[in-house]
This record gives C-alpha cells, sequence and structure tokens, in this order.
C-alpha cells in the first residue's frame, strides 16, 4: 500500500510520485552522470527530492515563478547540496534559464539536453494553505492570487475592471461555469457599491447568483469562479502552450518530458500538442515517411493515465490528475525562448 507521509513532504504529497520516477528513470539511467531533470514546477519539492534520492547520479534544476515557495524548497533540499538547483522564472521561460545560466549544471544541460522534465500544472497545495494568497474560497483574505506576487494583474483587479463580456468569457472558457453571464452582471453590480477586496465577498455573491439546485451539485458553488480567475491571472494557459515547443527542443535523444494536468483545459493542450509532435509530416498515402519527415516523437503513457484507486483514497488532489509523456526519437537540443523565437 502507499504510504505518504504528510508531514514529511511539509504538508504537500506529491501526486504519482513513483510513476513519474519510473517515467524518467530510462533517459535518466542512460545519461548517468550527465543527467539533468527539469522540475518546471516545483512547489515544495517532493517531486524534487523523491527525483534525488531514487537517482543518486541525476541533477535536478527546479523552476518556480513564486518566490516563498522556491525559498522555501531550496531550504528543504538543500541537503542535496549542488545536485539541486532553484530558478525563480515561469517555466516557459526555461529555455532562457539554461541558456544564461551561469555554473556546471547549466553546462552540461546546454552540451546534452535535459534527460527529462516535469510539469505538475495548477495551483500547488502548499499555495492553497496559504490564506493571505487568495487561493482558496474556503478562507476569506485578499484577492490575489497571483502566482508571483510582484507581477501582473490580481484577482481582484479581474473583478473591478474587466467588461461584462471579457469577464463571462474567462469565467466560461476557464472555469467551465454555466452561468456566466449571470455572475458577471452580478459582480459589475456590486462593484459599483464598492470595488472587490476579499474573497469572502464574492463567495457570498456566488452563492446569492447561482441558483440553489446548482449549487447542490458538482462541489463548491465558488469553485469554478476561483479557478477561472487563478488561470486568468496567471496566464496559466499561456504558459503551457508555450513551454511545449520550447522542452521538446531542449530534451536529449531519449529524453522524456512529463505533464501533470488537472483541468480538461490543460490536457487538451498538451494532449494536441504531444499529437503534432509525434506525427510524421510526410503526405499521407506514401509507403515511409520521406527524409526529414519522420515523427521525432513517440509517446510513453497510452493516452492519458490516471491515479489509481488506493493512491487518490491516500492523496484527494489526485483524482482529476491526467499523466502524459513523450519521449525524443532524434533531432538536436536547442534552447528557445517562449514563442519559438530563435
Amino acid at each position: 500500500m502507499v504510504n505518504y507521509n504528510v508531514a514529511a513532504n511539509h504538508g504537500h504529497v506529491p501526486v504519482m510520485r513513483e510513476r513519474m520516477a519510473d517515467l524518467l528513470s530510462a533517459p535518466v539511467h542512460m545519461l548517468a552522470d550527465a543527467a539533468i531533470i527539469i522540475d518546471g514546477t516545483l512547489g515544495a519539492g517532493g517531486h524534487t527530492e523523491y527525483f534525488l534520492n531514487e537517482f543518486p547520479q541525476a541533477r535536478v534544476i527546479g523552476i518556480d515563478r513564486d518566490k516563498a515557495a522556491l525559498k522555501q524548497a531550496t531550504k528543504r533540499l538543500e541537503k542535496f547540496g549542488e545536485r539541486f538547483t532553484p530558478v525563480n522564472a515561469r517555466f516557459d521561460d526555461l529555455g532562457v534559464a539554461i541558456t544564461q545560466g551561469d555554473g556546471d549544471v547549466f553546462e552540461v544541460a546546454r552540451e546534452h539536453g535535459i534527460a527529462g522534465a516535469l510539469f505538475d500544472l495548477g495551483v500547488s497545495s502548499m499555495q492553497l494553505d496559504q490564506a493571505e494568497r487568495g487561493f482558496a474560497y474556503a478562507q476569506d483574505a485578499p484577492l490575489d492570487m497571483r502566482m508571483d506576487p510582484s507581477k501582473g494583474i490580481t484577482a481582484a483587479e479581474v473583478l473591478n475592471t474587466y467588461s461584462h463580456g471579457d469577464l463571462a468569457r474567462v469565467l466560461k472558457v476557464y472555469g467551465d461555469e454555466r452561468f456566466a453571464g449571470k455572475i458577471a452582471s452580478a459582480v459589475l453590480k456590486e462593484r459599483e457599491k464598492e470595488p472587490f477586496e476579499n474573497s469572502a465577498r464574492l463567495v457570498e455573491l456566488l452563492y446569492a447568483t447561482i441558483p440553489a439546485a446548482a449549487r447542490r451539485t458538482g462541489g463548491h458553488p465558488a469553485k469554478r469562479t476561483f479557478q477561472a480567475l487563478r488561470v486568468e491571472v496567471n496566464r496559466e494557459l499561456e504558459a503551457i502552450e508555450q513551454v511545449l515547443p520550447v522542452i521538446a527542443n531542449a530534451l536529449s535523444v531519449g529524453g522524456r518530458a512529463v505533464f501533470m494536468s488537472y483541468q480538461s483545459l490543460e490536457d487538451r493542450i498538451v494532449k494536441r500538442a504531444f499529437k503534432e509532435l509525434t506525427t510524421s509530416k510526410t503526405p499521407a498515402g506514401l509507403p515511409m515517411d520521406l527524409p526529414g519527415t519522420a515523427a521525432q516523437f513517440k509517446t510513453v503513457t497510452r493516452g492519458s493515465e490516471k491515479a489509481s484507486e488506493e493512491e487518490i483514497a491516500e492523496n484527494s488532489r489526485a483524482a482529476s490528475v491526467r499523466v502524459r509523456a513523450i519521449e525524443r526519437l532524434d533531432g538536436d537540443v536547442e534552447f528557445r525562448p517562449p514563442g519559438g523565437a530563435r
């Protein structure tokens, strides 16, 4: 039986950590002392700690846009010495970080490419537990929701400044909220009285706006709105779209990239990109691939993998996870900035 020690993991239980290590083990062992793993969503550092214990020859570059999370995880991982390197950046900037990085780990990455990369998407349990960040609807807190509190607009600014159409779009597209238009109307009416600042007032508005029958199913009535605001504030889907080609080009031959998605929007982006990467560019009907048109990647997982019932019972966050992985078959290593510019 899976034994997760929550206290040992600083309150954060890494989802499917054994399976993540299993998916990355082949390229890590192949590259041996040159094996560099990217943890693109470091969070509390649970996955990275497991990797460093499981793969004594490997080194990990941990990336997080949240400076507070990065500092806390670095403290947790200091026992591994130079085998762990923290980077404060949004994960789609990993190409720039490695290109400009100073030190042996970056030199090895530039020479050999990345052996494995993990992206555990969405908000971390640690961020949800910090009431002052405003991610959780269960506690009254300032409506911030920025993963990097030093940059960008807050959730309060979205609520107080977006037009009805833009706000309804955010709630519908990013939260799959069927009452998006009705909620947007209520927000605009309420903000005329006083700007939104704290989460409790928004939760109260949602209870008053969403019909009672709808509130009885589908979880907490604020869940979808808070998710949508978080995705908008942090431009999460944009980051996923941009990091996919960046990490694909950064992998060594045999290297693998693993994505853990918790929302259908995230998973669709990853699925679409993986299909493109693993499809031959040879025109249909030809008996073999033309030179330079064969797919340079293959899928490692069959569709999207899910957590076992056993793990879900131990760790409820695993219930919605969908895991997809690809492996590089051919091609030269490149480190590109977001957007694919050279």
